[in-house]
């Protein structure tokens, strides 16, 4: 326990140096904080500990004269720039305590250019980059690459010189902005240019003695100044801590791999770090990247995360601790609470606006903290002096009350033209619901971004391109599971008994970013084929080969390798031979680790001839009173996933977590080259693979009616088969009737699996909504002559497939536009 007392001086004016005064004044180590120049916040009255001392920032001779004159042994500079400049070195060199970096440390913030570099050369992960200091040379880049970009003043921008473009014109009205018009004056005499990262944004604070660290909860800021992260970057609008997207494992993971490796390259280099490291970073889906280092505490992530130290951390301590290089050997502890930070700014900031403007201010609530940053005391009158102004800063149990109490606060700061955001860490109400409260707003398909009626659109829109390719042997039309092509039709020089080919391509859609974040690969790889293959049999053809195309970033070839053993994997269960395929990087079209996969099988079936079928649907034997069959799924299957991973996120799960409902745990053939998982997490239960029904249906569809003279009418037990993938029952059911018929399905023919009850509960899903998107627990529907049922649901479960008699057909009635009925649906709500 350090015995010294201590005078303290913070360097600064805004915001965050209000923070630091009002933690350091609750030490019992310290006798008085100096504020230099400080605010009308930290103005004498506010805190007898507290007082401001009136010299500028960047008056170095003079900051350490004042320290010389008050004995101050304690320095705490809170901007960047004079960290830049060198100021730790002024009082280093008089034997002062400063709780900051060297000159050569500061680089890390003061040259964007220089951190970049240092991340390549110590392997932080971190985008893709080039710096130019000539305009030219960076004009000629831009045009050269296809991927997005974020282009950053490599110097000092007061943290606005980061512009991310839209488009290519975008991009180079930036570089003309900083590089010719100066607008970020010298800190845009050399530029980055880097790689676009998708992602949340996570700043990490974290204490630094040049050996060990220490970091603090992790936050998130607002750095545009209107809600919904709209218009001009500003300082900072406000900011919440701690975020809901980072667990402790992937803290731990970011301390691993990035502070601690940051923090040991530094010394290494010879320019270790001392104070207070900002680690910007991009949660992607390859996990955490570097965006950014700042050299001193974020504005307003400071004064968020402060009030989060729990009374028995000596904020003072800890600050000699790092100076002196003996920070294990004090506690950092944080209370298990939420902090939220909100800024009311100056009307027309960031850019042109008024000073002078009084400020009033009501009491404010209890746990709830008004940090000044742009104001200043005239008199006894408190006066706006600066773009942002003044903030509140609450903390709670939740993170919603403490996004509350901190807007309670807002409400009682006025003055002219007074603006602030409304919807502070809404990224976080928006991804992550607290399990304890659910969002009160059912969630949907096209809630998750996907709209099942504009396909349905699109199809309408581009049947008449469709049609004009046609040609013999292909009626060219859309809208079924596949198409046919009929290689006797097609020319003379084939038999007439040749067989049709049928046709399916497909994809495996976003459940491949579960399979990124999981590093699970080959079962999306079963996905691919089932999609096709499942198919290309509803139509009656057996399929024979497929190819797929793997597009990539950059390949990798591990991932790579999984995925198609997967692939091969599901022909070996299809019995179809793999037989090519395509793999593209794309290094302009991907982000990070991420691919896409598309398939196509071609499989073929005898249509003519005594022994011949019709290319199923048979819709003219349909006829009501037929059965309906269903074979059980695997689960989700395929599809629907935009909504199941909107669901997982309001659950507030991570798919490391435990699965909250039971799945088999699936296990790769012999020759696959992913093992197979240990445990049911809730990622490997949803990335249980699509099943592939061909072999038992192929069997089931050479089932004929009894009774019916083959040579003159041959009848197929089997009349139709519809793939429940994307659009559900009420969508896929239709696809193989006739306008006159409609399938009436009684729900309580099965029982829900408990993966679809946790999907409703949890994002609140309607029980129509259920339907129209997902599988429900039956992946194939059938229609079966009344009176051959049972012979097809023998022979389906003698092959390993769970069946369920599930409704009938029935006359549609006309003008009835509803062709699939499902009655007792409301046992699902």
């Amino acid at each position: 326990m350090l015995q010294e007392r201590l005078r303290v001086l913070v360097i600064g004016s805004g915001g965050r140096e209000h923070a630091l005064a009002w933690k350091l004044s609750k030490s019992s180590l310290v006798d008085t904080v100096y504020v230099a120049p400080g605010n009308g916040g930290t103005s004498q009255g506010v805190s007898l500990k507290i007082m401001n001392v009136n010299v500028k920032v960047d008056d170095y001779p003079g900051l350490v004269s004042l320290a010389q004159r008050h004995n101050i042994n304690l320095v705490v500079p809170g901007p960047e720039a004079p960290l830049v400049d060198g100021i730790q070195g002024y009082f280093q060199s008089v034997g002062i305590r400063c709780f900051g970096p060297s000159k050569a440390a500061a680089r890390m913030e003061g040259s964007k250019a220089f951190s970049k570099d240092f991340m390549k050369r110590h392997q932080i992960p971190t985008a893709g980059y080039q710096n130019f200091s000539e305009y030219e040379a960076a004009r000629k880049y831009l045009d050269s690459i296809s991927h997005d970009v974020v282009i950053k003043a490599s110097g000092l921008a007061a943290g606005k010189g980061v512009i991310i473009p839209a488009t290519k014109e975008e991009a180079q009205k930036a570089l003309r902005v900083i590089m010719l018009d100066r607008q970020f004056g010298d800190a845009g005499n050399e530029v980055v240019i880097e790689e676009y990262l998708d992602g949340d944004e996570l700043s990490i604070l974290t204490f630094c003695d040049g050996y060990s660290i220490k970091s603090l909860p992790p936050a998130q800021d607002h750095k545009r100044v209107f809600d919904g992260d709209k218009g001009p970057n500003t300082g900072g609008m406000g900011c919440y801590a701690p975020t809901t997207i980072a667990p402790q494992e992937v803290l731990d993971e970011i301390d691993r791999t990035i502070v601690q490796p940051t923090i040991n390259g530094m010394r290494r280099e010879g320019f270790p770090f001392v104070g207070l490291l900002f680690t910007g970073l991009m949660m992607t889906t390859n996990g955490p990247k570097v965006l950014e280092y700042n050299v001193r505490g974020g504005d307003p992530e400071t004064q968020t995360i402060l009030p989060l130290l729990d009374d028995d951390t000596d904020l003072a301590e800890v600050m000699v601790a790092c100076t002196e290089h003996w920070l294990d050997g004090v506690s950092i502890q944080i209370q298990p609470k939420f902090s939220a930070t909100v800024i009311a700014v100056a009307g027309g900031y960031p850019g042109s606006y008024e000073k002078g403007h009084l400020i009033s201010l009501d009491t404010v609530p209890e746990g709830t903290l008004i940090f000044h940053a742009g104001t200043t005391l005239v008199g006894m009158e408190l006066k706006t002096s600066g773009g942002r102004v003044i903030a509140a800063t609450a903390t709670a149990s939740t993170l919603e009350e403490a996004v509350r109490k901190s807007y309670v606060g807002v409400s009682t700061i006025h003055f002219e033209g007074m603006h602030y955001r409304k919807d502070i860490a809404y990224r976080a109400f928006r991804t992550t619901d607290s399990p304890a409260k659910k969002s009160d707003t059912p969630l949907t398909y096209a809630a998750a971004g996907v709209s099942i009626d504009a396909g349905n659109d699109l199809v309408n829109k581009i049947k008449s391109s469709v049609a004009r390719t046609r040609r013999p042997g292909s009626d060219a039309i859309i809208g079924g599971f596949g198409g046919t092509f009929s290689l006797a039709a097609a020319n003379p020089i084939f038999h007439p008994l040749s067989p049709t080919l049928i046709g399916a391509i497909d994809g495996v859609g976003t459940k491949l970013k579960i399979a990124h974040a999981m590093g699970i690969h080959n079962t999306v790889g079963i996905d691919l084929v089932a999609m096709n293959v499942n198919d290309l049999v509803v139509q009656g053809a057996e399929p024979l080969f497929f190819l797929d195309c793997y597009s990539c970033r950059k390949l990798e070839v591990e991932t790579t390798a999984a995925f198609v053993s997967g692939v091969a994997d599901g022909c070996i269960q299809a019995g179809c031979a793999l037989i090519g395929g395509e793999t593209a990087e794309m290094p302009g079209l991907f982000v990070d680790g991420t691919y896409d996969a598309v398939g196509a099988a071609v499989g073929a079936m005898n249509t003519a001839g005594e022994s011949g079928r019709t290319i199923l649907p048979d819709t003219g034997s349909m006829k009501p009173g037929d059965v309906l069959l269903a074979m059980a799924s695997s689960g989700p299957h395929s599809n629907g996933y935009s909504l199941i991973r909107k669901i997982v996120d309001r659950s507030g799960l991570s798919y490391e977590d435990d699965s909250p409902f039971s799945m088999p745990l699936y296990s790769p053939s012999s020759s696959s080259s992913q093992p197979a998982p240990s445990r049911l997490s809730l990622g490997v239960a949803l990335l249980t693979p699509t099943r592939i029904y061909v072999k038992p249906l192929l069997k089931a569809l050479e089932i004929r009616v009894p009774g019916v003279d083959v040579a003159s009418s041959p009848s197929f037990a089997i009349k139709g088969l519809a793939h429940i993938t994307g659009g559900g029952l009420v969508e896929n059911v239709p696809r193989m009737l006739p306008p006159t018929l409609t399938a009436h399905i009684k729900v309580s023919s099965w029982t829900l699996a408990p993966v679809f009850r946790w999907l409703k509960r949890t994002g609140d899903v309607s029980a129509r909504e259920m339907s129209r998107v997902f599988n429900c627990g039956v992946g194939m529907v059938i229609v079966v002559e009344r009176g051959c049922e049972a012979a097809v649901r023998e022979l389906l479960e003698k092959e390993g497939e769970t069946v369920y008699e599930i409704g009938e057909l029935k006359a549609n009635n006309e003008g009835d536009e509803e062709r699939c009925t499902l009655e007792d649906l409301e046992q699902w709500d």
